[in-house]
């Protein structure tokens, strides 16, 4: 089970990535992000923000990867440790997922930000 965990992990990752890429380049989705405050494309000094994300998102990655043993000969406790900051970074994103005022962003995001902390939960739990 913790394998098919961390493989829905990746899933979500490339998917995340690949909004966040879009974000950064302009693509005119932000109603699904930062509040629908922009709900166009990000202005272009805010365009970085998509970049930062990914890269908290692909650390995190690594973590799950470690503790779900899909990726080994590394420090294990980076994975029993770290998972945590996981875990609690996705309670908060569920929760401010669930009560932003952008319904767009509320109704995808949302859904997808629990999943993914129940997820990352139980594979902190196992």
């Amino acid at each position: 089970m913790i394998f098919v965990l961390g493989i829905y992990y990746i899933i979500i990752s490339i998917i995340v990535t690949a909004f966040q890429l879009a974000l950064a380049f302009g693509a005119p989705l932000g109603k699904f992000a930062n509040g629908g405050k922009f709900p166009g494309s990000l202005p272009k000094n805010m365009r970085f923000l998509p970049f930062i994300q990914i890269a908290i998102l692909w650390f995190f990655l690594y973590i799950v990867l470690i503790k779900t043993e899909i990726i080994s000969n590394q420090p294990v406790s980076i994975g029993s440790i770290g998972i945590w900051f996981v875990v609690v970074f996705f309670f908060l994103g569920s929760i401010l997922n669930l009560i932003t005022p952008s319904k767009p962003e509320r109704m995808v995001w949302g859904p997808i930000n629990v999943l993914t902390f129940i997820s990352v939960l139980i594979i902190a739990i196992l």
